[in-house]
């Protein structure tokens, strides 16, 4: 499986959340709302989730091994560092 388009809406936020993806796989399956977030100075990959009635979180979709999950945040965090900011809107 290969990832075969990247889009980043990266934000020039205060917020922890820095930026929002959606990838491609294989030109034929995509994973939109992937969240890049920022804490403590370190940079990691949030997959897409929804809230449960407790007021948890559960992933929609993810990596279900390591490999896969260091391919996805490996290119996810490189398109973030070189994609523009996008001024917040007032």
């Amino acid at each position: 499986m290969e990832i075969t388009n990247i889009k980043i809406k990266r934000f020039a936020s205060e917020s922890k959340m820095k930026a929002i993806a959606s990838i491609t796989f294989d030109d034929c399956f995509a994973v939109h709302d992937i969240k890049v977030i920022e804490n403590n100075d370190k940079v990691f990959v949030a997959m897409p989730n929804k809230r449960l009635k407790d007021g948890t979180f559960k992933d929609v979709a993810h990596p279900i091994n390591i490999e896969a999950r260091q391919y996805i945040e490996s290119a996810v965090i490189d398109a973030y560092n070189n994609a523009p900011l996008i001024e917040d809107e007032a």
